[in-house]
């Protein structure tokens, strides 16, 4: 997706220790117009799969996740990081270390909203050490679902995340793959991942 890596190129911040602020178009304030770009090439790549639920993680995976299963036909469901009182006592649980926030973090899913009758596309704004995907492939698997892939709206190829997944026999998708940030310069992988 070349106008994601020129919106990555103009506006994206190293801030160093692997960090790439994005908070113009996808984490803090969201392009909807590239958000359904994002969503239309995921669903495009994964949608012949009989994917039945897209799962992510709160907060910024969220838009294209929603954006992913708006383009698919499926509901989304997201990892809460905090339980509500709505949220029934027995729920699907799984910790990851959190890049941004530089401490362990909760997700949690109602049985309610994911079963083992779903085939899940995971979808998440950065695919990095793959910690968190790894944490929401748990929680899919607590509730007895099948994984059918994992989508990333950006890769940091230099953080092994993807390695990890594969490793599990996952099918991964990344529509920018950073292969090294400068200070002067992010450098992109040619076309998208496999």
């Amino acid at each position: 997706m070349e106008a994601l890596k020129e919106r990555i190129r103009r506006e994206g911040q190293n801030l160093g220790g692997g960090i790439l602020k994005v908070d113009s178009f996808i984490n803090h304030q969201v392009d909807p117009a590239l958000m359904l770009a994002v969503g239309g090439a995921l669903a495009a790549h994964f949608g012949a799969l009989g994917i039945t639920k897209v799962l992510t993680a709160e907060i910024s995976g969220i838009a294209p996740a929603l954006t992913t299963a708006l383009a698919l036909g499926v509901p989304v469901v997201y990892g809460r990081k905090t339980k509500p009182i709505t949220m029934p006592a027995n729920i699907y649980t799984a910790s990851a270390p959190s890049h941004t926030k530089g401490q362990e973090v909760q997700l949690m899913v109602s049985p309610e909203f994911l079963g083992s009758q779903d085939k899940v596309l995971i979808v998440d704004d950065f695919l990095a050490t793959g910690d968190t995907i790894l944490a929401l492939v748990r929680l899919a698997q607590a509730a007895g679902a099948e994984v059918i892939g994992v989508g990333a709206v950006i890769e940091k190829s230099f953080e092994g995340g993807r390695a990890k997944l594969e490793a599990i026999g996952l099918r991964v998708r990344s529509l920018a793959v950073i292969t090294r940030m400068t200070d002067d310069e992010i450098i992109f992988a040619e076309g998208t991942s496999p």
